[in-house]
């Protein structure tokens, strides 16, 4: 007869049961993660892959800069006065004709300045006109003295010619023609000293007119360069072309001097770019480059490289031989080579967005069909089209020269279709 299982022994064999379920789940899932890990832990597309294969040639090499486009020519326009922002007439983008106005500035103060140096001026200019008149009249008054002093002398002249020519004759004396002489040598230093008295006046009244109007001219030179800076703080546009900048902040205060509209010509560009400080030294003035821009490469020359480094790059200007190109956008950002040298035959692999300089690189390399495998190398120079192997890689090796930056954590990716 059959005996009645007992119900805690039931759930005892189920609980077995379940561990058993469980033991074999875990080793397939521990199974799984092994052949996993064989083959990467990770999968990558073949379509998402680009890879180059590692070869022998030439080398023209190459700086990588990287830059962005901006019109060949470029007023910056300041602003003359520490005010603020009443008005805005144009917008960044608009094309401007010479003379319209941008912005409106609060000139309160500076117009107030203005007037008190229109004050000034025409005080000192009144000034300059009354010390002229009262110049001339002070030498007309040394000239009337000098004339009258000259014809008393000429009468004494007389007088003595007079007094010797009665003493000649027995009618005169001696006394009298000595005191007729005393009387001429007097008049004649007398009028010596009002002719010197009236050269030297005529020196002083000149050097203090000379210094009047020194003043006059000053103040006129003020009032002329506060007129102009009235004139620009009306900020107009000083010639045709696009603003690629303008502050139209309404109410911001601007200081003089600072920056508030830029204007472009926008029919020629040019690239301002930034050279790694480390490679600096292999750039100079009239080297030739290659601006990529998208798909299109245009040819230019370095027309200027700036003595000094900042963060780390130093800036670099490149013109341009196609310079109105259509493709040509201010503010757009291009990647820039400059040649340098040329390697008649190098170890290289095909140029790619993982290089950033000479050194060491961690790049996943085809291991058959379906495996890359990250192995270290070492890249020296490059151009814009390959970079040299100097270490880590031998020919016919198949390299992954997309950007891999998602998987940089991994040792293997298994590739799928």
């Amino acid at each position: 007869m059959d005996k009645i299982i007992d119900k805690s022994e039931i759930k005892r064999q189920r609980r077995k049961q379940y561990v058993r379920i469980g033991a074999i789940v875990a080793a397939s899932a521990l199974a799984v993660w092994g052949l996993t890990s064989i083959y990467g832990g990770k999968t990558v597309k073949s379509a998402d892959l680009t890879m180059g294969t590692v070869e022998y040639g030439p080398l023209e090499t190459a700086v990588a800069a990287s830059g962005r486009i901006v019109p060949a020519y470029e007023e910056i326009i300041i602003s003359p006065v520490s005010s603020r922002i009443l008005e805005v007439y144009a917008q960044p983008g608009d094309t401007v004709r010479e003379g319209s106005p941008l912005l409106r500035l609060d000139l309160n103060e500076a117009e107030a300045q203005c007037q008190n140096l229109r004050d000034s001026y025409q005080i000192k200019n009144n000034n300059l006109q009354q010390l002229r008149l009262a110049n001339r009249t002070a030498l007309s008054d040394l000239e009337m003295q000098g004339k009258i002093k000259e014809m008393e002398v000429n009468r004494l002249i007389i007088e003595v010619d007079n007094e010797r020519r009665l003493d000649s004759l027995g009618s005169g004396t001696g006394d009298r023609v000595r005191q007729a002489e005393t009387a001429l040598a007097t008049g004649r230093l007398e009028l010596e000293g009002l002719r010197k008295k009236l050269a030297n006046e005529r020196l002083r009244l000149k050097a203090l007119e000379d210094a009047t109007m020194l003043e006059v001219g000053n103040s006129a030179r003020d009032l002329a360069m506060m007129e102009r800076t009235l004139s620009r703080g009306r900020i107009p546009a000083p010639r045709e072309g696009v603003l690629t900048f303008l502050a139209n902040s309404i109410g911001s205060t601007v200081n003089a001097g600072e920056r508030v509209a830029v204007l472009g010509d926008l029919s020629s560009f040019k690239v301002e770019a930034e050279v790694p400080e480390g490679s600096s030294y292999k750039v100079h003035t009239g080297a030739r480059t290659i601006v990529r821009l998208g798909n299109v490469e245009l040819e230019g020359k370095v027309t200027n490289v700036e003595p000094q480094s900042n963060s780390g790059a130093v800036p670099i200007s490149v013109g341009l031989d196609d310079s109105s190109n259509a493709r040509l956008r201010p503010g757009v950002r291009v990647q820039v080579y400059v040649a340098y040298g040329f390697k008649d035959k190098v170890l290289r692999i095909p140029a790619g967005s993982y290089y950033e300089g000479p050194g060491s690189y961690n790049l996943f390399v085809a291991d058959g069909e379906k495996l890359l495998r990250r192995r270290t190398v070492k890249l020296g120079d490059s151009n814009r089209q390959w970079v040299e192997v100097t270490e880590g890689l031998a020919p016919g090796d198949r390299v992954a020269v997309s950007n891999m930056k998602d998987f940089e954590k991994n040792s293997k990716l298994k590739i799928k279709n």
